[in-house]
Protein backbone atom coordinates (compact mmCIF):
# COMPACT_ATOMS: atom_id res chain seq x y z
CA UNK A 1 0.00 0.00 0.00
CA UNK A 2 1.27 3.46 -0.87
CA UNK A 3 2.20 5.33 2.29
CA UNK A 4 0.43 8.51 1.16
CA UNK A 5 -3.03 6.95 0.88
CA UNK A 6 -5.38 8.37 3.50
CA UNK A 7 -7.44 6.20 5.88
CA UNK A 8 -11.00 5.29 4.97
CA UNK A 9 -13.51 8.16 5.29
CA UNK A 10 -10.69 10.69 5.71
CA UNK A 11 -10.06 13.02 2.80
CA UNK A 12 -8.38 16.22 1.74
CA UNK A 13 -10.47 19.28 0.96
CA UNK A 14 -9.22 20.79 -2.29
CA UNK A 15 -9.17 24.53 -3.07
CA UNK A 16 -12.58 24.95 -4.74
CA UNK A 17 -14.46 23.03 -2.03
CA UNK A 18 -12.37 24.58 0.74
CA UNK A 19 -13.26 28.06 -0.51
CA UNK A 20 -16.93 27.09 -0.72
CA UNK A 21 -16.91 25.77 2.88
CA UNK A 22 -15.06 28.84 4.12
CA UNK A 23 -17.61 31.20 2.52
CA UNK A 24 -20.45 29.36 4.25
CA UNK A 25 -18.56 29.33 7.56
CA UNK A 26 -18.05 33.10 7.43
CA UNK A 27 -21.70 33.77 6.64
CA UNK A 28 -22.91 31.60 9.51
CA UNK A 29 -20.44 32.93 12.08
CA UNK A 30 -21.20 36.52 11.06
CA UNK A 31 -24.90 35.83 11.54
CA UNK A 32 -24.31 34.24 14.95
CA UNK A 33 -22.11 37.19 15.94
CA UNK A 34 -24.83 39.80 15.32
CA UNK A 35 -27.22 37.65 17.39
CA UNK A 36 -24.85 37.86 20.36
CA UNK A 37 -23.22 34.41 20.13
CA UNK A 38 -19.56 34.57 21.16
CA UNK A 39 -17.03 32.44 19.31
CA UNK A 40 -14.99 29.91 21.32
CA UNK A 41 -12.20 27.61 20.10
CA UNK A 42 -11.76 24.67 22.51
CA UNK A 43 -8.69 22.42 22.29
CA UNK A 44 -8.69 19.46 19.92
CA UNK A 45 -7.90 17.05 22.76
CA UNK A 46 -8.33 16.96 26.52
CA UNK A 47 -8.78 14.38 29.24
CA UNK A 48 -11.53 11.89 28.46
CA UNK A 49 -13.25 12.48 31.80
CA UNK A 50 -14.11 15.97 30.64
CA UNK A 51 -15.14 15.02 27.11
CA UNK A 52 -17.31 12.15 28.33
CA UNK A 53 -18.75 13.87 31.39
CA UNK A 54 -22.50 13.90 31.80
CA UNK A 55 -24.38 14.01 28.53
CA UNK A 56 -21.20 13.60 26.52
CA UNK A 57 -20.96 9.89 27.44
CA UNK A 58 -22.89 8.98 24.27
CA UNK A 59 -19.74 9.91 22.36
CA UNK A 60 -17.55 7.25 24.01
CA UNK A 61 -17.57 4.83 21.07
CA UNK A 62 -17.00 7.66 18.58
CA UNK A 63 -13.89 9.00 20.29
CA UNK A 64 -10.25 8.31 19.45
CA UNK A 65 -8.23 7.93 22.67
CA UNK A 66 -4.51 8.40 23.32
CA UNK A 67 -2.28 8.30 26.39
CA UNK A 68 -0.80 11.62 27.50
CA UNK A 69 2.99 11.16 27.62
CA UNK A 70 3.29 13.89 30.28
CA UNK A 71 0.71 12.75 32.83
CA UNK A 72 0.02 9.14 31.85
CA UNK A 73 -3.71 9.91 31.80
CA UNK A 74 -6.08 8.98 28.99
CA UNK A 75 -6.86 11.80 26.58
CA UNK A 76 -9.48 11.98 23.85
CA UNK A 77 -9.68 13.67 20.49
CA UNK A 78 -13.03 15.43 20.66
CA UNK A 79 -15.95 13.83 18.84
CA UNK A 80 -18.33 16.67 19.75
CA UNK A 81 -17.72 20.27 20.80
CA UNK A 82 -20.89 20.65 22.90
CA UNK A 83 -19.41 19.17 26.13
CA UNK A 84 -16.42 21.48 25.73
CA UNK A 85 -18.69 24.50 25.36
CA UNK A 86 -20.54 23.42 28.52
CA UNK A 87 -17.23 23.20 30.39
CA UNK A 88 -16.29 26.70 29.20
CA UNK A 89 -19.65 28.08 30.34
CA UNK A 90 -19.41 26.35 33.71
CA UNK A 91 -15.82 27.08 34.69
CA UNK A 92 -14.16 29.72 32.52
CA UNK A 93 -16.95 32.23 31.88
CA UNK A 94 -19.03 31.46 34.99
CA UNK A 95 -21.67 34.06 34.04
CA UNK A 96 -24.84 34.31 36.11
CA UNK A 97 -27.17 35.30 33.28
CA UNK A 98 -27.67 33.95 29.79
CA UNK A 99 -24.52 32.91 27.89
CA UNK A 100 -24.52 32.48 24.12
CA UNK A 101 -21.59 30.61 22.55
CA UNK A 102 -20.79 29.43 19.03
CA UNK A 103 -17.98 27.40 17.48
CA UNK A 104 -16.68 26.12 14.15
CA UNK A 105 -13.98 23.47 14.10
CA UNK A 106 -13.13 19.90 13.18
CA UNK A 107 -14.12 16.89 15.27
CA UNK A 108 -12.95 13.28 14.85
CA UNK A 109 -15.05 10.10 14.84
CA UNK A 110 -13.79 6.53 15.02
CA UNK A 111 -16.45 5.53 12.49
CA UNK A 112 -18.55 7.67 10.13
CA UNK A 113 -22.12 8.34 11.20
CA UNK A 114 -23.36 7.03 7.86
CA UNK A 115 -21.74 5.15 5.00
CA UNK A 116 -21.31 8.26 2.84
CA UNK A 117 -20.00 10.55 5.56
CA UNK A 118 -16.56 11.52 6.74
CA UNK A 119 -14.81 10.64 9.99
CA UNK A 120 -13.67 14.27 10.24
CA UNK A 121 -16.79 16.45 10.27
CA UNK A 122 -16.37 20.22 10.38
CA UNK A 123 -18.79 21.02 13.18
CA UNK A 124 -20.41 24.43 13.46
CA UNK A 125 -23.02 25.20 16.07
CA UNK A 126 -24.47 27.44 18.73
CA UNK A 127 -25.35 26.92 22.41
CA UNK A 128 -27.52 29.00 24.74
CA UNK A 129 -27.04 28.56 28.51
CA UNK A 130 -28.98 29.92 31.47
CA UNK A 131 -32.61 30.01 30.25
CA UNK A 132 -35.13 27.20 30.61
CA UNK A 133 -38.15 28.75 28.90
CA UNK A 134 -39.65 27.96 25.53
CA UNK A 135 -38.41 31.36 24.34
CA UNK A 136 -34.81 30.11 24.24
CA UNK A 137 -35.87 26.96 22.35
CA UNK A 138 -37.47 29.25 19.78
CA UNK A 139 -34.41 31.51 19.63
CA UNK A 140 -31.99 28.66 18.97
CA UNK A 141 -34.21 27.01 16.35
CA UNK A 142 -34.96 30.30 14.64
CA UNK A 143 -31.22 31.03 14.54
CA UNK A 144 -30.60 27.57 13.06
CA UNK A 145 -33.14 28.20 10.29
CA UNK A 146 -31.58 31.58 9.54
CA UNK A 147 -28.16 29.92 9.29
CA UNK A 148 -29.52 27.51 6.69
CA UNK A 149 -31.25 30.30 4.78
CA UNK A 150 -28.17 32.53 4.69
CA UNK A 151 -26.10 29.54 3.51
CA UNK A 152 -28.43 29.03 0.55
CA UNK A 153 -30.33 25.93 1.66
CA UNK A 154 -33.95 25.95 0.54
CA UNK A 155 -37.03 23.78 1.12
CA UNK A 156 -36.47 22.98 4.79
CA UNK A 157 -38.43 20.35 6.70
CA UNK A 158 -38.23 20.68 10.48
CA UNK A 159 -38.86 17.60 12.63
CA UNK A 160 -39.82 18.20 16.27
CA UNK A 161 -39.87 15.72 19.12
CA UNK A 162 -39.77 15.68 22.92
CA UNK A 163 -37.86 13.08 24.96
CA UNK A 164 -39.91 13.87 28.07
CA UNK A 165 -42.79 11.82 26.62
CA UNK A 166 -40.80 8.57 26.59
CA UNK A 167 -39.13 9.39 29.91
CA UNK A 168 -42.52 9.90 31.53
CA UNK A 169 -43.95 6.67 30.13
CA UNK A 170 -41.21 4.49 31.65
CA UNK A 171 -40.09 6.44 34.73
CA UNK A 172 -42.25 4.49 37.20
CA UNK A 173 -41.79 1.07 35.59
CA UNK A 174 -38.42 0.13 37.13
CA UNK A 175 -37.05 -0.80 33.71
CA UNK A 176 -33.45 -2.01 33.83
CA UNK A 177 -30.95 0.33 32.08
CA UNK A 178 -30.06 -2.31 29.46
CA UNK A 179 -33.71 -2.87 28.56
CA UNK A 180 -34.32 0.86 28.58
CA UNK A 181 -31.54 1.25 26.01
CA UNK A 182 -33.07 -1.54 23.90
CA UNK A 183 -36.44 0.23 24.01
CA UNK A 184 -34.79 3.51 23.02
CA UNK A 185 -32.98 1.88 20.09
CA UNK A 186 -36.02 0.06 18.70
CA UNK A 187 -38.32 3.06 19.06
CA UNK A 188 -35.84 5.26 17.24
CA UNK A 189 -35.50 2.69 14.46
CA UNK A 190 -39.31 2.20 14.39
CA UNK A 191 -38.74 -1.56 14.36
CA UNK A 192 -42.24 -2.58 15.42
CA UNK A 193 -41.69 -6.35 15.14
CA UNK A 194 -38.62 -6.35 17.37
CA UNK A 195 -40.24 -3.80 19.70
CA UNK A 196 -43.31 -6.01 20.16
CA UNK A 197 -41.14 -9.02 20.91
CA UNK A 198 -39.14 -7.06 23.50
CA UNK A 199 -42.25 -5.63 25.20
CA UNK A 200 -43.78 -9.08 25.54
CA UNK A 201 -40.65 -10.59 27.05
CA UNK A 202 -40.73 -11.63 30.69
CA UNK A 203 -37.88 -9.24 31.52
CA UNK A 204 -39.98 -6.16 30.75
CA UNK A 205 -43.05 -7.00 32.89
CA UNK A 206 -45.07 -4.09 31.50
CA UNK A 207 -48.81 -3.77 31.65
CA UNK A 208 -50.75 -4.37 28.46
CA UNK A 209 -51.79 -0.72 28.37
CA UNK A 210 -48.19 0.54 28.52
CA UNK A 211 -47.15 -1.99 25.87
CA UNK A 212 -49.89 -0.75 23.53
CA UNK A 213 -48.85 2.89 24.05
CA UNK A 214 -45.18 2.18 23.37
CA UNK A 215 -46.08 0.17 20.26
CA UNK A 216 -48.12 3.06 18.90
CA UNK A 217 -45.52 5.69 19.71
CA UNK A 218 -43.59 5.17 16.41
CA UNK A 219 -46.86 5.77 14.53
CA UNK A 220 -47.11 9.26 16.00
CA UNK A 221 -45.25 10.84 13.10
CA UNK A 222 -46.65 13.49 10.77
CA UNK A 223 -48.21 16.96 10.73
CA UNK A 224 -49.98 18.78 13.58
CA UNK A 225 -52.84 16.28 13.53
CA UNK A 226 -50.40 13.96 15.26
CA UNK A 227 -50.51 16.16 18.36
CA UNK A 228 -54.29 15.82 18.48
CA UNK A 229 -53.96 12.05 18.18
CA UNK A 230 -51.26 12.01 20.86
CA UNK A 231 -53.46 13.93 23.31
CA UNK A 232 -56.14 11.28 22.89
CA UNK A 233 -53.82 8.29 23.11
CA UNK A 234 -51.18 9.21 25.69
CA UNK A 235 -51.75 9.31 29.47
CA UNK A 236 -52.72 12.70 30.90
CA UNK A 237 -49.52 13.04 32.92
CA UNK A 238 -48.57 16.70 33.51
CA UNK A 239 -45.15 16.19 31.87
CA UNK A 240 -46.70 14.71 28.72
CA UNK A 241 -49.36 17.43 28.51
CA UNK A 242 -46.67 20.11 28.94
CA UNK A 243 -44.46 18.47 26.28
CA UNK A 244 -47.30 18.40 23.75
CA UNK A 245 -48.22 22.01 24.57
CA UNK A 246 -44.60 23.09 24.02
CA UNK A 247 -44.44 21.34 20.66
CA UNK A 248 -47.70 22.95 19.59
CA UNK A 249 -46.61 26.47 20.59
CA UNK A 250 -43.17 26.12 19.04
CA UNK A 251 -44.55 24.81 15.75
CA UNK A 252 -46.93 27.76 15.52
CA UNK A 253 -44.04 30.19 16.00
CA UNK A 254 -41.75 28.47 13.47
CA UNK A 255 -44.14 27.45 10.69
CA UNK A 256 -43.65 30.69 8.74
CA UNK A 257 -39.88 30.04 8.50
CA UNK A 258 -39.96 26.51 7.04
CA UNK A 259 -41.67 24.68 4.20
CA UNK A 260 -42.92 21.86 6.41
CA UNK A 261 -43.06 20.95 10.09
CA UNK A 262 -43.49 17.35 11.18
CA UNK A 263 -43.61 15.72 14.59
CA UNK A 264 -41.89 12.48 15.56
CA UNK A 265 -42.73 11.43 19.11
CA UNK A 266 -40.45 8.39 18.96
CA UNK A 267 -37.42 10.40 17.84
CA UNK A 268 -35.07 9.68 20.74
CA UNK A 269 -31.75 10.63 19.15
CA UNK A 270 -29.49 11.58 22.01
CA UNK A 271 -32.04 10.31 24.54
CA UNK A 272 -29.35 10.19 27.26
CA UNK A 273 -28.08 13.53 26.00
CA UNK A 274 -31.26 15.61 25.70
CA UNK A 275 -33.87 16.45 28.30
CA UNK A 276 -36.65 18.23 26.41
CA UNK A 277 -37.49 19.35 22.88
CA UNK A 278 -35.30 17.81 20.16
CA UNK A 279 -35.24 18.78 16.52
CA UNK A 280 -33.75 17.87 13.16
CA UNK A 281 -33.71 19.85 9.92
CA UNK A 282 -33.84 18.21 6.49
CA UNK A 283 -33.41 19.66 3.03
CA UNK A 284 -35.47 18.57 0.05
CA UNK A 285 -34.30 15.29 -1.45
CA UNK A 286 -32.12 14.27 1.50
CA UNK A 287 -33.10 11.51 3.90
CA UNK A 288 -30.37 12.37 6.41
CA UNK A 289 -30.70 15.40 8.71
CA UNK A 290 -28.42 18.34 8.03
CA UNK A 291 -28.86 19.82 11.53
CA UNK A 292 -29.48 18.18 14.90
CA UNK A 293 -30.21 19.87 18.18
CA UNK A 294 -32.34 20.19 21.26
CA UNK A 295 -32.49 20.95 24.95
CA UNK A 296 -29.97 19.35 27.32
CA UNK A 297 -30.41 20.98 30.71
CA UNK A 298 -28.23 18.50 32.61
CA UNK A 299 -25.07 18.83 30.53
CA UNK A 300 -23.24 21.08 33.00
CA UNK A 301 -24.10 18.96 36.05
CA UNK A 302 -20.91 16.91 35.87
CA UNK A 303 -18.90 20.15 35.77
CA UNK A 304 -20.50 21.24 39.06
CA UNK A 305 -22.81 23.82 37.50
CA UNK A 306 -26.02 22.45 36.04
CA UNK A 307 -27.61 25.13 33.87
CA UNK A 308 -30.47 25.06 31.38
CA UNK A 309 -29.09 24.69 27.86
CA UNK A 310 -30.23 24.31 24.29
CA UNK A 311 -28.33 24.31 21.02
CA UNK A 312 -27.67 22.81 17.61
CA UNK A 313 -24.80 21.71 15.39
CA UNK A 314 -24.21 20.75 11.77
CA UNK A 315 -21.40 19.47 9.57
CA UNK A 316 -20.18 22.21 7.25
CA UNK A 317 -18.73 19.67 4.83
CA UNK A 318 -22.12 18.00 4.39
CA UNK A 319 -23.90 21.34 4.27
CA UNK A 320 -21.62 22.66 1.53
CA UNK A 321 -22.47 19.71 -0.72
CA UNK A 322 -26.14 20.72 -0.68
CA UNK A 323 -25.46 24.27 -1.78
CA UNK A 324 -24.57 25.31 -5.30
CA UNK A 325 -20.99 26.50 -5.33
CA UNK A 326 -20.25 29.94 -6.64
CA UNK A 327 -17.65 30.05 -9.39
CA UNK A 328 -14.21 30.48 -7.91
CA UNK A 329 -12.98 34.00 -8.67
CA UNK A 330 -10.32 34.16 -11.34
CA UNK A 331 -7.36 36.36 -10.58
CA UNK A 332 -5.54 39.27 -12.17
CA UNK A 333 -1.99 38.52 -13.29
CA UNK A 334 0.60 41.17 -12.39
CA UNK A 335 4.16 41.30 -13.75
CA UNK A 336 7.07 40.94 -11.35
CA UNK A 337 8.58 44.37 -10.76
CA UNK A 338 9.00 45.24 -7.07
CA UNK A 339 10.74 48.50 -7.96
CA UNK A 340 7.74 49.90 -9.88
CA UNK A 341 5.90 51.95 -7.23
CA UNK A 342 2.91 52.60 -9.53
CA UNK A 343 2.53 48.89 -10.16
CA UNK A 344 2.75 48.03 -6.45
CA UNK A 345 0.23 50.75 -5.60
CA UNK A 346 -2.19 49.40 -8.23
CA UNK A 347 -1.82 45.84 -6.91
CA UNK A 348 -2.51 46.99 -3.33
CA UNK A 349 -5.54 48.97 -4.47
CA UNK A 350 -7.02 45.97 -6.29
CA UNK A 351 -6.42 43.64 -3.35
CA UNK A 352 -8.03 46.09 -0.91
CA UNK A 353 -11.08 46.04 -3.18
CA UNK A 354 -11.25 42.25 -2.91
CA UNK A 355 -9.62 41.28 -6.22
CA UNK A 356 -7.27 38.31 -6.42
CA UNK A 357 -3.94 39.53 -7.80
CA UNK A 358 -1.21 36.97 -8.55
CA UNK A 359 2.33 38.10 -9.24
CA UNK A 360 4.07 36.29 -12.10
CA UNK A 361 7.32 35.17 -10.51
CA UNK A 362 10.60 35.31 -12.49
CA UNK A 363 11.09 32.33 -14.78
CA UNK A 364 7.36 31.44 -14.83
CA UNK A 365 5.27 31.29 -18.00
CA UNK A 366 2.19 33.47 -18.22
CA UNK A 367 0.25 30.65 -19.88
CA UNK A 368 0.79 28.42 -16.82
CA UNK A 369 -1.34 30.80 -14.75
CA UNK A 370 -4.25 30.76 -17.21
CA UNK A 371 -6.19 28.43 -14.93
CA UNK A 372 -6.04 30.98 -12.12
CA UNK A 373 -6.21 34.31 -13.99
CA UNK A 374 -8.45 35.65 -16.72
CA UNK A 375 -7.10 39.23 -16.61
CA UNK A 376 -3.76 40.93 -16.39
CA UNK A 377 -2.23 44.28 -15.57
CA UNK A 378 -0.89 46.13 -18.60
CA UNK A 379 1.05 49.41 -18.65
CA UNK A 380 -0.68 51.94 -20.95
CA UNK A 381 0.24 55.60 -21.24
CA UNK A 382 2.13 55.51 -17.93
CA UNK A 383 -0.73 53.86 -15.97
CA UNK A 384 -1.46 50.26 -15.06
CA UNK A 385 -4.82 49.03 -16.40
CA UNK A 386 -6.65 45.71 -16.15
CA UNK A 387 -7.53 43.93 -19.36
CA UNK A 388 -8.73 40.44 -20.26
CA UNK A 389 -6.18 37.81 -21.20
Amino acid sequence: MRNWILPEYVEDILPAEALHIERIRRKILDLMHVHGYQLVIPPLLEYTESLLSGSGSDMDLHMFKVVDQLSGRMMGLRADITPQAARIDAHLLNAQGVTRLCYANSVLHTVPCEITRTREPFQIGAELYGHSGLESDFEIQHLMLQCLATSGVGKIQLDLGHVAIFRCLIKDLAVKPVLEMDLYTLLGAKDLAALKELLQSTDMQLSKNVQEILLRLPELYGDRKILIEARKMLPKHPEIVTALDQLDILAEKLECYVDQITFDLSDLRGYHYHTGIVFAAYSKGNSSPIVLGGRYDEIGKSFGRSRPATGFSMDLRELSRLIHSETSPRGILAPYNPDDSLLQEKVMQLRRSGWVVITLLPGCNENDDAAYCDRKLVLKNGAWDVEEI
